[in-house]
């Protein structure tokens, strides 16, 4: 029986549940690693890092999850699983002593600057610190030199000046933990590079003020969170801070997840998956209540298991490149074929026992606002009915040798159930631009999206964003969230003829034959209907535009390997115009009677009115020029 087959019905709901899906997770890697249980290699894909080092991050990340089952208190699980935690436990050791050893083959290596065995350190030191007992004290006097030695590279050498800096000081906090030396200096070069990152309201950047993804909660955060349980006796002013960020942040961040588990898809790295609660996890586990245990502890559980009832493993029950389904067209430079384990994150909660709060809590729900502006990542997030997240985000961007940025940054919004697509070439299907515009100089069939924008402001009601579409193509952009439907005001100045598409939600398909009963057209709208949801797109200007629908690359979408995408197509002669339209998609029993709901946009002497239907009652937003 596969992992997926044994999780599909079963429920997530006490610690013994969690370290069961552990060691289900954990089980079919054993073929998979070296003679001396120093590397582990599930995978031929590469990384820009190289063959040994992503080995050695394959062994490491496995040990964010086995670190803090050893930790915890075990004695409650079945009596076998006790005994292959155990035995992982005297598996890992042995791999450790080796990748340590300078004179072992299996030896790790010596660190260069910027070196990637420095994130891995991480998870090694977090382990270590949670259980000297079992980590530490059982080694050699050799033994301790050489993983001490190993470790200590890193405070010789230049580490980035972004969450990388929470691996030196992981290390060194472990250091001074055991009463071994340790870097003052890095220390302190470390927080300040941290504390740079800082920009209130529990928020961070990652290195980058213009990036605030899933590195804040399950970097800069997860990290800190870690550092506050550990230290809190010898530096009780800096962890309080750091708990103090952590609650606030929270209130922010759960509005990334739906009460039924599901998390927005956005920014990159997300091959990492359900490290994206893990954020939840180091909340309990640094006795942080924040948004409250028992919301903590529903999150964190329900995304789990979200995430193992899809089809993320291959057929030998390794975790897989990719989001919803294997996928290397959306993976970044630095994933390997062990990177997807620092989803492994997430089980942080198994260094809590059975008695800790956050197992005895009882599951709740969050009481989410309808719209939330928040601030310091520049973002409105809407929840709708039926778990439905959609983000609006301006302002943000990451360097472009990452993979698909633009994509992962740079659209008008992103849902948790209808995932944003990758590009793969320039004409319309294999760009699968869906949820912004593309344009291509007439007649080319080039078409691209935005990668930068000049500027941009994020109110309670719109998000605007200026940005050069292509050159001599400027366009400023006003997102106006209307419940489950959006409002798009787009005012364009092309210098040359183009070719634009305005693209919507990319719907599952499974097949593209479609019938007249699957494609709707009325007037200047265009809509897919099928039997899981309905995608709209409709043209509120008065200059035509040709409803059309895109059928996609095949693997380009995150969550479905099949999609199709309707859009607002027009070409467009040397001018200024401005175009209004509106995009919806809904997967719920009320799709259809919503997709009728159609907005309303009214020019007003300066600026627009935007009116549309939500709980029953029509609201209006008044915008600006």
């Amino acid at each position: 029986m596969t992992i997926t087959e044994k999780w599909k019905t079963r429920s997530l709901k006490t610690r013994n549940d969690v370290a069961e899906l552990l060691l289900d997770m954990v089980r079919p890697l054993k073929p998979f690693y070296s003679a001396g249980h120093a590397r582990l290699k599930v995978g031929n894909t590469g990384a820009h890092y190289g063959e040994q080092p992503s080995q050695m991050e394959g062994f490491a990340r496995i040990i964010w999850g086995l670190g803090p089952l050893w930790a915890g208190d075990n004695r409650s699980l079945p009596e076998e699983l006790q005994r292959e935690a155990g035995d992982w436990l005297a598996w890992c050791l042995e791999g450790i002593i080796h990748g340590t050893d300078p004179e072992h083959e299996e030896y790790w290596g010596r660190l260069v600057d910027f070196d990637q065995m420095m994130v891995e350190m991480a998870a090694l030191v977090t382990a270590v610190s949670l259980s000297p007992d079992k980590l530490w004290e059982p080694l050699s006097a050799s033994e301790k030199e050489n993983l001490y030695n190993w470790l200590n590279q890193i405070n010789q050498k230049k580490v980035h000046p972004n969450n990388w800096r929470f691996f030196r000081i992981l290390v060194n906090m472990t250091f001074r933990l055991l009463n071994l030396p340790y870097s003052e200096e890095c220390l302190k070069a470390d927080f300040d590079v941290i504390e740079g990152c800082y920009t209130g309201e529990g928020w961070y950047y990652d290195g980058n003020p213009y990036q605030m993804d899933y590195y804040i909660p399950f970097a800069m955060e997860f990290y800190g969170l870690i550092y506050a349980n550990r230290m809190e006796k010898l530096e009780p002013e800096r962890c309080a801070v750091l708990k103090k960020r952590a609650a606030q942040f929270s209130e922010d961040f759960v509005y990334w997840f739906g009460n039924d588990g599901n998390e927005l898809p956005y920014g990159r790295s997300l091959t990492y998956r359900f490290a994206h609660s893990a954020f939840f996890s180091a909340m309990g586990f640094a006795g942080v209540e924040g948004v409250g245990y028992g919301v903590m502890k529903h999150l964190v559980l329900k995304n789990l298991e979200n995430w193992v009832r899809r089809p993320i493993f291959d057929n030998a029950g390794v975790l897989t490149i990719g989001y919803g389904y294997p996928n290397l067209f959306m993976s970044e430079r630095y994933n390997a074929p062990g990177s997807p384990y620092w989803s492994f994150k997430c089980f942080l909660m198994l260094a809590m026992d059975e008695s800790h709060p956050f197992w005895q809590a009882e599951e709740k729900e969050f009481d989410f606002s309808a719209k939330k502006f928040l601030e310091k990542p520049h973002m409105l997030v809407s929840h709708t009915h039926n778990q439905h997240v959609l983000v609006y985000p301006s302002g943000q961007k990451s360097h472009n040798n990452m993979g698909a940025t633009p994509e992962k940054y740079g659209k008008f919004v992103y849902s948790n159930q209808f995932a944003f697509s990758v590009s793969r070439g320039y004409e319309l299907g294999t760009g699968a631009f869906d949820n912004t515009l593309a344009a291509a100089i007439a007649g080319t069939g080039r078409y691209q999206m935005r990668d930068t924008f000049h500027r941009f402001a994020v109110t309670k009601d719109c998000v605007t964003t200026a940005y050069p579409l292509m050159p001599g193509v400027e366009v400023v952009s006003r997102i106006v969230p209307c419940g489950v439907w959006h409002v798009r005001i787009h005012q364009i100045d092309t210098c040359h003829p183009i070719d634009l598409a305005d693209g919507g939600f990319a719907l599952r398909v499974e097949n593209k034959k479609y019938t007249d009963d699957v494609i709707r057209r009325t007037g200047d709208s265009i809509a897919l209907e099928l039997p899981w949801g309905i995608s709209k797109a409709v043209n509120l200007t008065e200059d035509a535009a040709e409803g059309t629908i895109i059928d996609a690359f095949p693997n380009t979408n995150l969550l479905y390997n099949l999609t199709s995408i309707p859009a607002l197509c027009r070409t467009l002669e040397p001018g200024t115009y401005t175009l209004i339209s509106a995009f919806m998609a809904d997967s719920s029993a009320e799709a259809a009677e919503i997709s009728a709901q159609v907005p309303k946009v009214r020019a007003l002497e300066k600026g627009w009115e935007v009116s549309y239907l939500e709980a029953g009652e029509w609201q209006t937003v008044e915008l600006g020029e």
